[in-house]
């Protein structure tokens, strides 16, 4: 069987959009059971798609399919992301590159580097540094289910490879305080290059100022990642990318990340058409923080412990075992997210349109009835 690569994907991806299957908006897809009306809740996928100016940027780019990714188009987004983020265009590495990252910091130096990042949490980069010997060092979240900054200071040492935070969390979906955030990073990074993931960043009304691109402006070893899977709808053409140091991005560079080929012909198109949709993005951040207010509103009618999220998914404690949640919640069209042990009773939900969080809430509280499973 033929091994499944990113060319292949993207291969795919073009067949289906030459099909005309690519619409603004996600699509009613079938679970492994067949339902064709199941709401996908569990994947902090945007519900409400890409911008309109999407769907014409990757029109044009069909009939060169044939054609692999050229550096002038990796050039052009980079220098959109550049003056977007107010950067210098060689301290942006395209594409998703947290695992590539976790292998390189992992190998430079020789295995035994420690690797600090709170947990539960996304490990795509600890796991990757793991497989060249790195050593993952987890530090619960605090009382607020918060990156507890105190304790994550407490583990650097001369071993510390790296520091991998997520800003707003996940699964918790909280955001650091700013101030105090900002002031452990300007620390950290003195003794360890320390990595943000600010993949839901952006849902918040503040993201901006919030933003650890400050520190990367002003030459700290602070990395901070982006993707274009969230906020701009675009999980189905994978691209992010990393504002770094610029010594370091010349050395990423030189491995390859962020190559023209590798990051795709309609995955830089669409990402081009998304950043230039500012618009889209302030209804999406509206229209999901309206939702998310009436989800925080049912969770406190019915007096469920939960975080004070910022993302476009909520976590609470639904007071009995995930999956005596999960299992009825599917039963009734809704597919929530995993378990984040040890928060085992904790349930995450991502919030979809109004329609899909309208039957999600009802199917919620038939769920939690006493004496339901």
């Amino acid at each position: 069987m033929e091994s499944l690569t990113r060319r292949s994907l993207l291969k795919t991806s073009g067949l289906a959009l030459a099909a005309g299957i690519f619409t603004n908006g996600a699509e009613a897809l079938p679970d492994a059971r067949g339902h064709e009306d199941l709401v996908h809740l569990n994947l902090n996928e945007n519900a409400f798609g890409a911008s309109a100016n999407v769907a014409p940027a990757i029109q044009r780019e069909l009939s060169r399919l044939s054609r692999y990714g050229d550096n002038k188009a990796a050039q052009d987004l980079t220098e959109q992301i550049a003056a977007y983020e107010r950067i210098d265009a060689d301290q942006v590495v395209l594409g998703e590159i947290l695992g590539a990252l976790g292998l390189y910091l992992g190998s430079d130096g020789g295995p035994g580097g420690e690797f600090i990042y709170s947990t539960p949490g996304y490990l795509a980069l600890i796991d990757a540094a793991s497989h060249v010997g790195g050593v993952g060092v987890p530090v619960p979240l605090n009382e607020r289910y918060e990156n507890d900054l105190v304790a994550l200071q407490s583990k650097v040492s001369a071993k510390t490879r790296a520091i991998y935070l997520i800003n707003p969390h996940n699964p918790t979906g909280t955001v650091s305080d700013s101030h105090a955030f900002k002031a452990f990073l300007g620390e950290a990074s003195k003794q360890a290059p320390v990595i943000v993931d600010e993949a839901y960043l952006e849902f918040t009304q503040d993201f901006e100022a919030r933003s650890a691109v400050s520190l990367v402006r002003d030459g700290a070893n602070v990395l901070v990642f982006r993707t274009f899977d969230k906020i701009h709808g675009l999980a189905g053409l994978p691209i992010g990318y990393t504002l770094v140091p610029k010594k370091l991005g010349a050395t990423l560079r030189g491995q390859g990340l962020g190559d023209a080929e590798s990051l795709g012909r309609l995955n830089m198109a669409a990402a081009s058409a998304a950043l230039a949709d500012k618009q889209h993005v302030e209804t999406v951040r509206a229209t999901v923080a309206s939702e998310r207010k009436k989800w925080l509103a049912l969770l406190e009618q019915l007096h469920l412990p939960h975080t004070n999220s910022g993302a476009n998914f909520i976590f609470f404690d639904a007071g009995r075992p995930h999956d005596d949640v999960a299992k009825p919640m599917l039963d009734r069209g809704i597919q929530i997210a995993r378990a984040f042990p040890p928060y085992n009773n904790w349930v995450r939900i991502t919030i979809g349109t109004a329609a899909e969080n309208d039957k999600a809430r009802r199917a919620l509280q038939q769920v939690l009835k006493p004496g339901t499973v």
